[in-house]
């Protein structure tokens, strides 16, 4: 049976490097990810659905919830740098990949570019108002993947 321990003593754990464009493929689908960034209290990770667009990530949070706060910092233009990670993990046979975005998120306020990032279909999963669209702009894009190889004939 895949997945239990006798499979998996056979199969050594092949870590692969991946590069931006299967990273970009990994994570076309949209889903969930992580945002990590320095807030108020210090380092802050939280969950949040997202979607890739136009080669960017893109979702919503409310525009006085904590990362809306800790994201506006009252300059405009202002961008604060981020990491946004993703991953799709299989613990049953230790397999799985991680993409980790780094780069500038951006406070959407032009009515042009909300506008192109609704179209994006980004939608939030947690109730209440999501009002606030946060780009995040890639500066560096990277991944690994692990997997087992084949167990060895005999």
């Amino acid at each position: 049976m895949a997945g239990d321990d006798k499979t998996l003593e056979g199969a050594e754990a092949v870590f692969e490097l991946l590069d931006e464009a299967e990273c970009q493929r990994l994570i076309a689908a949209g889903g969930v990810g992580r945002i990590g960034y320095t807030g108020r209290f210090g380092p802050t990770i939280l969950p949040v659905n997202y979607a890739l667009h136009e080669g960017t990530i893109v979702f919503r949070t409310g525009q006085h919830s904590p990362l809306g706060e800790d994201l506006r910092t009252g300059i405009e233009h202002a961008e604060s740098k981020v990491a946004f990670e993703i991953d799709d993990l299989s613990p049953g046979t230790r397999e799985g990949w991680s993409i980790l975005v780094q780069g500038a998120a951006h406070l959407v306020d032009s009515d042009a570019e909300r506008a192109s990032l609704v179209r994006s279909g980004v939608e939030p999963w947690a109730g209440g108002e999501k009002e606030l669209f946060v780009r995040v702009l890639p500066s560096r894009i990277t991944g690994r993947r692990i997997r087992r190889a084949d167990p060895p004939a005999g």
